[in-house]
């Protein structure tokens, strides 16, 4: 199970608007039957929120047209825009967080900390763009809650994305992203109470809620046959506030990057 949520994980970073919607330009049946891309490949991630070690995982990514509701594996995990609307979505969302267990240094030392289950909404609208979407700007807003127990916290994500290129065969989009977190959640990874500061050296630390990164990526991809791809991602966000502030984002790093490399099906 807990690889499961690992591999869920990972590939929310990977997927896209752009790509998603641009792998079914050539495909889109008109029998009612299922459409969509599925694809996969490796990536790099970080061990954990906060971390400067790396981990490779695969990468599992899919946006499936079916009955009115698009399936998409992206953003914190597994979603479903349930609005048969071409510019308006809305939908849960479900997703995991890697847990923080085997870290090396002092912060090996404090209480290891589980996957996380987070569930919630997500709201998001498209502008403008041409009949393939090229040129069009998407804005989102989501917020999810711990339903595991295992931070218990609060946390909203705003984004904007822009289809730099959408044609037949040919992808590039752009986007950005900010995500605030309430103290349950800072608390829980980037803090460090009294008997953990003695265990690892590390000062004592209560963060308070707040902005938690900002950050940006790309995603390109290119289809050398009617079926078949290749999609590719590189993001990275940069931890601020009182997280970055952190003694234990110290031991790692304020930069938390992340790319894959798929090969992609559409169908």
């Amino acid at each position: 199970m807990r690889t499961l949520f690992r591999t869920l994980l990972a590939c929310g970073f990977a997927a896209s608007n752009a790509g998603a919607a641009q792998a079914q330009t050539r495909t889109n049946p008109t029998d009612g039957a299922p459409h969509g891309v599925v694809a996969i490949g490796p990536g790099i991630v970080p061990q954990y929120d906060g971390a400067g070690d790396m981990r490779v995982l695969p990468i599992i990514m899919a946006d499936i047209r079916w009955a009115g509701v698009n399936v998409q594996m992206r953003g914190t995990g597994l979603r479903a825009d349930l609005v048969s609307d071409s510019r308006l979505a809305f939908g849960p969302v479900i997703g995991g967080r890697l847990p923080r267990n085997d870290a090396d240094g002092p912060v090996g030392l404090l209480p290891e900390i589980g996957t996380a289950i987070e569930a919630g909404a997500f709201l998001g609208y498209r502008f403008g763009g041409d009949q393939l979407g090229q040129g069009s700007f998407q804005i989102e807003v989501s917020m999810v809650h711990d339903v595991s127990q295992t931070h218990n916290g609060l946390l909203g994500t705003a984004s904007a994305s822009y289809a730099v290129i959408r044609q037949p065969d040919v992808f590039f989009s752009l986007d950005a992203q900010t995500t605030w977190a309430n103290q349950d959640y800072t608390r829980t990874y980037f803090g460090i109470d009294a008997a953990g500061a003695a265990a690892s050296g590390l000062a004592a630390y209560r963060p308070g809620a707040g902005i938690k990164d900002v950050g940006a990526g790309v995603t390109a991809g290119y289809w050398f046959s009617r079926h078949f791809g290749v999609t590719a991602r590189a993001g990275a966000s940069y931890l601020v506030g009182d997280i970055a502030d952190s003694p234990i984002t110290d031991e790692g790093s304020r930069w938390q990057p992340a790319a894959g490399l798929m090969l992609s099906y559409r169908f």
